[in-house]
């Protein structure tokens, strides 16, 4: 069951945003999954089992957390659904890259000095500028190498 939110948790930024038993649904799945990214499809699935919600609202509820920064969302290579991850703990989390696990989709902000340096290092040999927003490193997390 998701827990309710904080009078200030995911607000928009000068924007009235009501309190409405969607949106408070739709926060705590964005909380309770905020290391693994997911679809718009599978946060409506699990709002509807709570609640029968609209499914226009959820897609509402995520453009307004992704406007704001509380909220990333990408594409994968052949992939056609959008993917959203939690973001509000990591800010500006567009200004830097991701690896996300193949295995389990656990998202990791890369947000270090080495990350700095590899992408000054592709600009300087290759020429080319990472938009971060949109760059994403796939791996295997440790815990599923484990397995």
């Amino acid at each position: 069951m998701y827990r309710g939110f904080e009078a200030g948790d995911l607000m928009d930024k000068g924007k009235q945003t009501y309190k409405t038993k969607a949106r408070e649904l739709i926060i705590g799945y964005l909380k309770e999954h905020k290391d693994k990214r997911f679809t718009a499809r599978e946060i409506y699935a699990s709002v509807c089992e709570q609640e029968n919600v609209n499914r226009a609202t959820v897609y509402r509820n995520l453009d307004r957390l992704c406007e704001q920064g509380s909220l990333l969302r990408f594409k994968e290579p052949n992939q056609d659904a959008w993917f959203y991850q939690y973001s509000e703990e990591h800010e500006h989390c567009d200004a830097h890259m991701h690896a996300q696990c193949s295995e389990c989709g656990k998202v990791f902000h890369l947000e270090n000095p080495f990350m700095d340096e590899f992408e000054d290092k592709l600009h300087s040999i290759y020429g080319l500028d990472i938009n971060a927003s949109k760059s994403i490193i796939i791996g295997k997390c440790e815990d599923c190498q484990k397995k």
